[in-house]
């Protein structure tokens, strides 16, 4: 794997200060954020977030998805906790594309769920690739997560690569008339986990 670690600095937000590192993939000349939060040296299990980059939803305020949300709940819990870690990954799309998830959107418009948009387009229902988190980790010396996701096959597929995730927790938000039928085939087809008590 290659990615190289290219910069930091600060990036203040309404949360609070993170810090920014940007990284490198030269295998496809993908950049990649981590955004750390207080002291994430040592031991104890950073409280974390991997999330794939949405334009539409994190910078567009599409009501198509859940993301956007997501990624402002991961930014708060963080800032509660005080120290923290957000993995912003350039997988738009569930790694199709950003014209790809456009042309899916089309055929959802038509239809079809978030999985058979992606499969008529010729791609399979989740085409991520985390092992690229894997040198991120070993720069900022971070040892152990407790992952805010919904998905077990995220936690599942870190385990299998040797990284340390202790605990999955929930990070349900973001629900609406219209990702309705896109969270119930999250939950229906690709496995996430929800409960309707847990929506903030």
């Amino acid at each position: 794997m290659t990615v190289r670690f290219v910069e930091s600095s600060k990036l203040p937000t309404p949360w609070g200060i993170f810090v920014m590192h940007g990284f490198c993939d030269e295998e496809n000349l993908k950049e990649h954020v981590v955004l750390t939060m207080g002291d994430i040296s040592g031991e104890e299990p950073l409280l974390a977030r991997i999330h794939s980059e949405c334009l539409t939803g994190d910078a567009l305020f599409s009501m198509r998805c859940d993301c956007g949300p997501q990624l402002q709940a991961a930014m708060h819990k963080i800032a509660l906790a005080g120290r923290g870690v957000i993995f912003y990954l350039r997988q738009e799309g569930r790694g199709i594309g950003l014209l790809n998830k456009i042309r899916a959107y089309h055929l959802q418009d038509q239809g079809a769920d978030t999985v058979e948009a992606n499969e008529q387009l010729g791609f399979g229902a989740d085409m991520r690739d985390y092992s690229i988190l894997k040198p991120m980790l070993e720069h900022l010396n971070i040892k152990a997560l407790k992952l805010l996701t919904n998905n077990p096959r995220k936690v599942k597929a870190l385990q299998d690569m040797g990284i340390n995730v202790i605990e999955r927790m929930p990070h349900q938000t973001g629900r609406n008339p219209h990702n309705a039928k896109y969270l119930e085939t999250k939950k229906g087809k690709l496995g996430h986990l929800f409960n309707s008590e847990d929506d903030e």
